[in-house]
């Protein structure tokens, strides 16, 4: 088997004054032809650097290759010219991008950005280069190869962006593709697409695949070998059978049984007391026409959904980006306004209050966002974020700043966050912050929309645990929004499926997964990745259903 990389004590240097010395350390693993090598691990744990040295794309002279070697077929990437390295990207070495919207240039059509690829390695008239960009695009299963040849990045969804990408970085035939997660972003079904489309063209070019994640479904999915990385370190390297079966560092087991299973945990005793009730909701967003002509478009983000919440209940929303999933939740709250149908509170319906009337009934619905980050106010202190709206609603200084420290403990940061800034702060830390913010003003239904979405396994988990801690002492009502069916098994005692804004599908969690009654339901659950390959405890099963 040809051995086409062989990473040899490769140091990744910092900048002097950091908190470790080196972002990759003492890191040995290769890759063979036609296999596909998973390097997974939690952020900060050096797998993206490590792609970028390979590439030759670190940001230096700050971060740079300190020791060791890269050696792709004999040849020493570390000790090559920059000229080189410009002819080995894209004709021999490819990388897929985590964020597509990012790496594609906004202002150049995707034909023109398959074409400048052709024009800089390869010399071949312009007929030729279409004709070539156009079969990328039909390889990878783009619905209408001619259109997306000459449309703008922005006028694709996420998926089609990312198929964009892949095109790309396949356009030369490379013999090793690197793709740095590149399903994070995406919903389950095109997430399972984008899988099977790498898997097939690794296997119909032969090519040598690094795969970055930090995902161990999508690492039984569709790894060969498995390399886990911790602080900079390879830990632990093997095949996928082993590490998954029977892995042997303490890091990569407590990966793994951080992974939520897809067997529903039991759902609590449904209340007789229902606190929120939403009937007929609708919304609609129009764009396009205005003052330069052309028909309106018009999309129902949300179709007469009817639902309801128990105390003490967390029922989650399901299903793919636009939906119409995060629309009745921000309808819910009233960040939006609805056209039509009633969200009743007890027996008021706050569809038609005005902001004076709305007040009042503020505090008992509050929300956790996804991007904590975005939602918090950077030039604010933590506390100050927290003890605003108990002041609000009248509490004094010193009550409120109680208030918030209560808070932090019970979120399990300490008094010194209170005089911090958000920055400050990890990303799991920040969600929690977004939680003791929300449950400042004491309410009964908290919505939670996509909150662990962005966060590694091991804080999901946790953020996971402290949500239903917080349920259960506090005795919450949840709307728990999610396009992981994983996370809704563990956390939901009844699910709503969503698919273009209409509510397809209702009812307790274990009998929806146990049994779905819409083929839209059964789509989602077919398409989650290393289904059947984790135990309810996050174990691996002795045999992959």
């Amino acid at each position: 088997m040809t051995r086409l990389l062989e990473i040899t004590d490769l140091h990744v240097g910092l900048p002097a004054g950091g908190q470790r010395e080196f972002a990759v350390e003492s890191a040995n693993f290769h890759l063979n032809a036609n296999e596909i090598l998973c390097v997974v691990g939690e952020s900060g744990s050096g797998k993206s650097l490590t792609a970028r040295a390979i590439m030759g794309l670190l940001p230096k002279p700050h971060v740079h290759i300190a020791k060791g070697q890269v050696n792709f077929l004999g040849e020493d990437l570390t000790a090559v010219s920059e000229a080189r390295l410009r002819q080995i990207r894209g004709s021999e070495i490819s990388m897929i991008f985590q964020e597509p919207m990012t790496a594609l240039n906004p202002v150049m059509t995707i034909g023109n950005q398959i074409d400048e690829v052709f024009r800089f390695h390869e010399k071949m008239p312009g007929h030729e280069r279409r004709s070539r960009a156009l079969k990328l695009l039909r390889d990878v299963q783009l619905p209408d190869p001619e259109q997306a040849l000459s449309a703008y990045p922005h006028q694709l969804s996420g998926g089609q962006r990312q198929r964009a990408m892949i095109a790309m970085a396949l356009a030369l035939d490379p013999k090793i593709l690197i793709a740095d997660e590149p399903t994070t972003a995406l919903d389950v079904t095109t997430q399972a697409q984008v899988l099977r489309l790498i898997k097939e063209m690794q296997e119909t070019h032969g090519t040598g695949v690094v795969f970055i994640t930090h995902d161990f479904g999508v690492v039984a999915d569709i790894a060969d070998r498995v390399a886990v990385m911790q602080n900079g370190l390879v830990v632990e390297t093997g095949t996928t059978e082993e590490v998954l079966r029977n892995p042997t560092h303490p890091y990569t087991q407590a990966l793994m049984a951080a992974v939520p299973s897809l067997i529903p945990r039991a759902a609590r005793p449904r209340s007789d007391e229902t606190v929120l009730r939403v009937n007929g909701l609708t919304k609609t967003y129009t764009g396009g026409g205005g003052l330069f002509g052309g028909k309106a478009r018009v999309v129902h983000a949300a179709k007469e959904v009817t639902l309801d919440l128990t105390r003490g209940e967390t029922l989650g929303i399901v299903g793919e980006s636009g939906s119409g999933k995060s629309t009745v939740a921000r309808c819910i709250v009233r960040l939006n306004d609805a056209e039509a149908g009633e969200i009743l509170l007890g027996d008021i319906d706050l569809r038609p209050l005005g902001r004076a009337a709305l007040r009042p009934h503020r505090a008992q619905i509050q929300m956790v966002f996804q991007d904590p980050f975005a939602s918090l106010n950077p030039r604010s202190k933590v506390g100050r974020i927290i003890a605003q709206g108990p002041e609000m609603y009248g509490a004094s200084s010193d009550e409120a700043r109680e208030k918030a420290l209560e808070l932090l403990r019970i979120v399990g940061l300490d008094d010194r966050a209170y005089d911090r800034f958000p920055h400050e702060f990890s990303g799991g830390q920040r969600q929690r912050i977004g939680i003791a913010r929300a449950l400042a003003l004491e309410p009964k239904i908290l919505v939670a929309d996509e909150p662990v979405s962005a966060l590694d396994v091991s804080i999901q988990a946790q953020i996971l645990d402290l949500l239903d801690e917080i349920r259960d002492r506090m005795n919450l009502s949840m709307i728990f929004i999610t396009h992981d069916l994983r996370v809704a098994a563990q956390v939901c005692d009844r699910i709503a499926v969503m698919q273009r804004g209409e509510v397809v599908e209702i009812g307790p969690t274990a009998e929806i997964f146990a049994n779905p009654q819409h083929p839209y339901t059964a789509e989602l659950l077919a398409a989650v990745p290393g289904k059947g390959w984790f135990s309810a405890e996050g174990q691996t099963l002795t045999e992959a259903s």
